[in-house]
């Protein structure tokens, strides 16, 4: 676990039914830790289906590693109030970007692998891990836990990946 594998952009792209958690609706905002890092999105305020777009990027140094979500309410005068979490393993991912060397896909769009949620993740639909013009992207939708509803949006993208030796 010390050398870099490479850096990961995350996308954080949006939020959908998500829970209210002050008088209305909520001022979100989403905290994503890989390792001993983290990293945090804008606050929306007065929305329950938020669009961030904001991307965050983390150094990647565990091929078993797992990307933590953890969704909050902003509010100004007491601690911000829980609005779920999520994990996603990002095996699946490395493993594609090892496997893209092998294949030398470089151009165009191809998809390289599927996940399909189950006990173990909390994908809420199948996602896709693709390689675009030489990039390794996830394109994920996640169940938040421990709330009545609620979903965001991911894209990763793994830039330098296992195996790159030019």
């Amino acid at each position: 676990m010390g050398e870099p594998i490479g850096s990961l952009q995350v996308t954080v792209i949006r939020g959908k039914k998500l829970v209210i958690r002050d008088f209305k609706s909520s001022d979100p905002y989403v905290i994503l830790k890989l390792g001993n890092e983290s990293a945090k999105t804008k606050v929306i305020n007065n929305c329950l289906n938020p669009e961030w777009d904001e991307e965050l990027s983390f150094t990647l140094k565990d091929p078993a590693a797992v990307l933590q979500l953890e969704v909050f309410d902003k509010d100004r005068f007491k601690s911000d109030d829980k609005m779920g979490h999520a994990s996603l393993s990002l095996q699946p991912l490395i493993s594609v970007a090892r496997l893209r060397h092998i294949v030398r896909v470089s151009s165009g769009e191809t998809t390289l692998r599927k996940v399909l949620p189950d006990s173990d993740n909390c994908l809420s639909r199948e996602s896709t891990i693709s390689c675009i013009d030489g990039e390794v992207v996830q394109s994920v939708w996640l169940k938040l836990c421990a709330v009545e509803s609620g979903e965001v949006e991911l894209k990763i993208k793994l830039i330098d990946p296992p195996g790159n030796n030019k």
